[in-house]
């Protein structure tokens, strides 16, 4: 390089020049990796969905076979025999736009263990008065396997102090102080409802969803993006600065700057 350019050679540009060739490929491949991550998740979340939708396809399996619940078991259908052993409301569930509550039976199995099983929703407020009472005796149920549920993830109550025959969550770790039987991680939605009430859909896996985390892995990306064009941005910027000082320093108009390595003759 000859004249102003030269200055492109110095130790101080060499430093500039191998940090931006180093920060443009990661932004970029950082950039490209979260977005990746966020097309993982819209993929999971059309999977879980259609799995869910098309589970009553497939035939029912035996509960035990399909545990634990995981993303390939959610939503299959699956049968379990028992009896019930109690009930519980599950309030403010909406269904079809509508607000009402869950009537959730315990299904006392042969292995001694409960399986929460949601007989149907019903429109309102959570009425023990409402809800049919459970069949007497042994019963076989057919329904969609779903994981425990979470409170504050896809519209679950974290709601406490409920009154007694209640729960906000349908989970093992929301159920153990209100059933005195050892829990299944899991529970079920009935195929069809039960006495008249609506069948519950299954719902997809927890995970699976463009929940916060997906849409944080897209805003990721932008900032990735933006980054890479800033440090793109700030090179030109100093380029172009330091043109115009050497530009100015060799016709005199300023003087030169301690700091600065004396600019080479032509």
């Amino acid at each position: 390089m000859e004249g102003v350019y030269r200055f492109l050679l110095t130790p101080r540009w060499w430093g500039i020049n191998v940090f931006v060739l180093l920060a443009i490929p990661f932004c970029v491949f950082m950039g490209s990796w979260q977005l990746s991550r966020f097309e993982d998740r819209v993929d999971d979340h059309r999977t879980a969905t259609e799995q869910a939708a098309s589970g009553h396809e497939h035939a029912a399996r035996p509960l035990d076979s399909m545990l634990p619940v995981d993303k390939s078991t959610s939503g299959r259908r699956v049968t379990a025999s028992g009896r019930y052993a109690g009930q519980l409301l599950v309030p403010d569930r909406e269904l079809d736009g509508k607000r009402g509550f869950y009537v959730l039976a315990l299904l006392r199995t042969d292995s001694g263990k409960a399986l929460p099983v949601v007989r149907g929703w019903l429109p309102g407020t959570a009425d023990p008065a409402k809800a049919p009472a459970p069949p007497a005796g042994e019963v076989t149920v057919t329904g969609a396997l779903q994981a425990s549920e979470t409170p504050g993830d896809n519209g679950v109550s974290a709601q406490g102090g409920l009154p007694a025959g209640q729960t906000a969550a349908i989970s093992s770790a929301s159920l153990v102080n209100l059933v005195p039987d050892r829990l299944y991680d899991a529970w079920i939605t009935l195929d069809k409802g039960d006495s008249g009430m609506k069948a519950v859909p299954a719902s997809a896996p927890g995970g699976t969803g463009l929940d916060l985390k997906a849409f944080q892995n897209l805003g990721y990306t932008g900032e990735w993006f933006v980054f890479a064009g800033f440090v793109v941005f700030m090179w030109f910027r100093l380029l172009r600065r330091e043109i115009e000082f050497q530009r100015d320093a060799a016709l005199g108009l300023v003087p030169e700057e301690p700091d600065r390595e004396p600019v080479p003759s032509g």
